[in-house]
This record gives structure tokens, C-alpha cells and sequence, in this order.
């Protein structure tokens, strides 16, 4: 910024200075830290605006002098600590000392949103010290391995990977593919995480939830398994497939808002409907066991290298499937690829329908049959599973509720407008 503010903009960014170093203060206060506290935040985070005012006719040198003190403030503020202690003291007030600092400092020529915003996560950040420790206790060696290859899938593999469309039809795209294998692990990593840390048992809503979230087929499997072997549990399974295949719709719905926002209020229309009517066969499942508790049962890592790959592929060969399609056979291609791509996985088919909408290739009234025409599929494996995997007690009651979804399903695409 190479103009001085006006007086009504200097007195603002000092009144958001003030109040985002009282707030980050107050937390420091409450939590009885030795080196500062409600006082000496806003002081430091005034002094690096206050800086960065005097910054604009003399130069830099005078914010990064300014750092250099409070740097000397911290070493003099904690020289008492360490020789009357014997325990070595932690440096956490110490780096937020330093980070309101540059917040302050920033707030000149930057923005004030960015400002509210940092200084809001590290209030947040200190006032979750307990919650933060007992989570990182909690995580056994699994845990971390998921965490840190999602890291690896999302920061190292992704960044290096070309952004230029290549194979038949030019659909290939190695970023746009491995950006959506991102997204999902992302997605099924947050499911994968609640279910490790909500505890080993859980209310049989939460399990149908967490299911969803992670994998629905996999979850309609689990629980197929569990019923034959614990016929007792029938009525809990049928609950728990119920609404894990309900939070299928709710992830579609997420993902339509994060890859293909523009189009979202022309999808949400269909697929809402359709996720209104699992809704409520998944409301009236609740009813008749809300009252009962479930074991889940152990989920696998969604964030293994392997299975991350398969998508990919399996995420690729939809999206020249659907090309080849819509080229040869016309409507009727179409709806027979989302068919057979649904059947074991809706994400896949689901993306690729997203991109090529977005990307015009493809009507957004085509897309979201071809999105529904996918998760009826799904539901048909999700019950020949259970055929093969369950008994025959809770086929019969699993049968009714997708039987019902799928003519809902029908409904929708007969009577609902393509536009």
C-alpha cells in the first residue's frame, strides 16, 4: 500500500486490531498463561498495526524492528520462567504472541476478514489444547497411517501430476481424475475419523450416518454379514443399511456444491426429491428402533494407496465410458453406463457426470437422471448383497424399503422435467 489511510479507515483497522488481540487475550488470561495475557495481546497486536502504519512513509525496516522487540519481550518475559522452574515451560503464547504480531502488522494493507479470520482460528486453536492432546493420544498407528496418506495423495501426488486432457475424446485429465480421488478420500477419510473417535458403540442412526459417509456398499455388507451370524440384529441392520444408503443422497449433494456449484440448483431439485423419500423410509425404519444400540463394525482405511488407485482407474474408464456413449448409442448408452458404473460405487460415475455437465458436454437434465439412474443401481447391489451375503429374514425386510425407494426413484424420472 503506497497511500496513507484516511482517518476513519486507520481508526477501524485499529478497533479490529484491539478487538482481535483482546480476544486471542482472553483465552490467554483464562488459561493463566505467565507470559501474556489480556493486556499484552491487543498491546502487541496494536503495536504491529501501529507499525505498519508508520511502515507506509518510512519504510519496512520499522515492522520488522517492531518484531525484533517483541522477540527481545519474549526472551526477557520468559528468562524468570526458566530459571524458577524446573519443568521446561511450552512456547505455545509465545508463537501467538508473534502470529497477533503479524496479524496486526497485516491488517494495514491487507484485508480485515483475513485478520478476523486468523485471529479467530488461533483463539480457537489455544482453547482446544485439552480436546487436541486427547485426540492425537487417541490415535493408534492406523489412525496416523490414514491421516498421513491422505497427505501423500493430496499434497505430494497431486501437485505434480499434468493438467492437460489426453485419450479418446480428450477426457483423461491426470490432475481433474486424481483431484476427484482427493475429494472422495477426503470425504470417506472425515467419516473414517468420527467413527474412530465417537467410540466403539453408538446409537444406530450415527452407524447408518457414519456408514454413508465412508462407504454404503461396504457398510450394506458389514451389516448383511452381522445379521446371519446375530439374527437378533435384523431389525438394526435394516436401520442402519436404511440410512446409510439415505447419506448417499446427502454426499451427492455435497459434492455437486463442490465440483459443479453453478449447476447445483438445477440438480438439487430431482436428486432432493429423491433424497426426501429416503428420508422418510429411513424415519419410519427409526421409529421401530431408535431405542436400540449397535456395535460397528471395524472399517477398513479409506485412504490406502491401493484402493485410491482402483478408483482412479475405475473413475477414468467412466468418463471415456460416457464419452463413447453419448457418441454411439445416444440417451439410451448413457443411462446403460450409469447403470453398470452404479452398481458397485456411485462416486465415480457420479463425478464424471458433474465434469461433462459442467464442462457443457453433457445437459444438466441428463446428469441428474444419469445420477439417479446410478443410485437406483446401487440400491439393486446393495440388495443382491444382502441376498447372498444376509439371511432370508432380512432380505425380505430389506427388500421393502428399496423397493419402495426404487419406484420413488422411477417416479422421479418418469414425471420430473428434463429441464
Amino acid at each position: 500500500m503506497d497511500t496513507e489511510l484516511t482517518l476513519s479507515e486507520t481508526f477501524l483497522k485499529m478497533g479490529i486490531s484491539l478487538g482481535v488481540g483482546l480476544l486471542v487475550g482472553m483465552q490467554r488470561e483464562r488459561a493463566e498463561s505467565r507470559v501474556a495475557g489480556i493486556r499484552t495481546f491487543p498491546l502487541i497486536t496494536m503495536l504491529g498495526t501501529v507499525l505498519s502504519l508508520l511502515a507506509l512513509r518510512f519504510g519496512g525496516w520499522v515492522i520488522a524492528a517492531g518484531l525484533l522487540s517483541v522477540v527481545a519481550l519474549i526472551i526477557v518475559g520468559n528468562i524468570g520462567r526458566v530459571q524458577n522452574g524446573p519443568e521446561a515451560p511450552g512456547v505455545t503464547t509465545e508463537a501467538a504472541m508473534l502470529l497477533m504480531y503479524g496479524v496486526g502488522a497485516y491488517l494495514v494493507p491487507g484485508q480485515e476478514l483475513v485478520a478476523v479470520v486468523v485471529a479467530g482460528t488461533v483463539a480457537v486453536l489455544l482453547y482446544l489444547k485439552p480436546q487436541m492432546h486427547a485426540f492425537v493420544r487417541k490415535m493408534g498407528d492406523t489412525d496416523f497411517k490414514a491421516i498421513m496418506q491422505f497427505v501423500l495423495i493430496t499434497l505430494v501426488i497431486l501437485p505434480i501430476l499434468p493438467n492437460q486432457g489426453y485419450g479418446p475424446y480428450n477426457v483423461l485429465n491426470p490432475y481433474k481424475i486424481w483431484l476427484m480421488v482427493v475429494l472422495i478420500v477426503g470425504i470417506r477419510l472425515a467419516g473414517y475419523v468420527a467413527y474412530k473417535f465417537l467410540g466403539a458403540r453408538t446409537g444406530s442412526l450415527l452407524s447408518g450416518v457414519l456408514g454413508g459417509l465412508i462407504s454404503s456398499t461396504a457398510t450394506t455388507v458389514s451389516y448383511a454379514r452381522q445379521a446371519r451370524e446375530a439374527p437378533e440384529s435384523i431389525s438394526m441392520a435394516v436401520l442402519v443399511i436404511m440410512v446409510a444408503s439415505t447419506v448417499v443422497f446427502v454426499r451427492v449433494l455435497v459434492i455437486i456444491g463442490i465440483v459443479a456449484a453453478p449447476l447445483f440448483l438445477v440438480l438439487v431439485g430431482p436428486l432432493g426429491a429423491m433424497l426426501g423419500a429416503m428420508v422418510l423410509i429411513s424415519g419410519s425404519a427409526w421409529l421401530l428402533t431408535r431405542k436400540e444400540q449397535v456395535t460397528v463394525p471395524e472399517q477398513e482405511n479409506p485412504s490406502e494407496l491401493k484402493p485410491a488407485l482402483i478408483f482412479a482407474v475405475v473413475f477414468a474408464l467412466v468418463q471415456v465410458g460416457v464419452s463413447l456413449a453419448k457418441d454411439y448409442f445416444g440417451t439410451e448408452g448413457l443411462y446403460a453406463v450409469a447403470f453398470m458404473s452404479g452398481l458397485a460405487d456411485m462416486d465415480a460415475i457420479t463425478l464424471s457426470t458433474l465434469q461433462m455437465a459442467k464442462e457443457k458436454q453433457l445437459d444438466a437434465g441428463m446428469a441428474w437422471r444419469m445420477i439417479l439412474v446410478a443410485s437406483m443401481a446401487n440400491l439393486v447391489f446393495k440388495g443382491a448383497s444382502v441376498a447372498v451375503l444376509g439371511n432370508r429374514r432380512l432380505f425380505v425386510r430389506i427388500a421393502v424399503p428399496f423397493g419402495i425407494a426404487l419406484i420413488a426413484g422411477c417416479l422421479i424420472l418418469w414425471f420430473w422435467p428434463l429441464q
